[in-house]
């Protein structure tokens, strides 16, 4: 097994990793896709915060208290990258005024 049980992604983490990187490649392309950064963040950050009010221990106890913050972290970065990309894309699709 190439990684330990305790080093696997969780659903929040991933959920929040992929938003992140759908709203990067939004920012770079300029496609309308970055909708899913938003969502997919939105609810890495919602699995996240979910984790960390349930968690009864501290770091360490192996409640996932720190992977509930990463990923509430990733998750909010996932939806602010996304929210910057649908604006970008947006105003680039906009006519101009001549």
């Amino acid at each position: 097994m190439l990684l330990s049980a305790a080093y696997e992604m969780s659903a929040g983490r991933t959920l929040s990793l992929i938003g992140v990187v759908v709203g990067v490649i939004g920012l770079l392309a300029l496609t309308r896709r970055s909708l899913w950064a938003v969502v997919l963040g939105a609810a890495g950050a919602v699995i996240g915060v979910a984790v960390v009010v349930m968690a009864q221990g501290g770091p360490g106890t192996g409640y996932g208290i720190v992977g509930g913050y990463v990923s509430l972290v990733v998750g909010v970065a996932g939806v602010v990258l996304g929210s910057l990309a649908r604006r970008r894309a947006a105003r680039a699709a906009a006519p101009r005024a001549s």
